[in-house]
């Protein structure tokens, strides 16, 4: 998929105005950006309004994110927490003590 991010106000309506009229290529709209199929005409429609608005329209390929991306102890981690008797406690406090990874922990692996 193609990500869409516009930084002006010009950007934003030529956007809304592509997500309208090519409504076939536009997999999900978030107001300020968009996601473009990954197709020839997703990809004319991006580089249009890049050429149009130029640094005010940034364009990044994206993939999909899937559970199994994550390793087994961060997918651990996200169910335990989740099932947390106590919806109040934060993430740090629930994880010490446990066989869980700390969130300093997790912020410095990259996936």
């Amino acid at each position: 998929m193609l990500l869409v991010v516009t930084h002006s106000r010009a950007a934003r309506r030529d956007l809304r105005n592509v997500c309208r009229a090519h409504d076939r290529c536009v997999v999900r709209r978030f107001g300020r950006a968009a996601l473009l199929s990954a197709t020839e005409f997703g990809a004319f429609q991006a580089l249009r309004l890049q050429a149009k608005h130029g640094v005010d329209v940034q364009l990044e390929r994206v993939r999909p994110f899937e559970p199994a991306d994550a390793p087994d102890h961060v997918r651990t981690a996200a169910r335990r927490y989740e099932d947390r008797a106590e919806p109040a406690v934060p993430y740090e406090r629930f994880a010490s003590g446990r066989a869980l990874p700390s969130p300093a922990s997790m912020r410095e692996e990259p996936l």
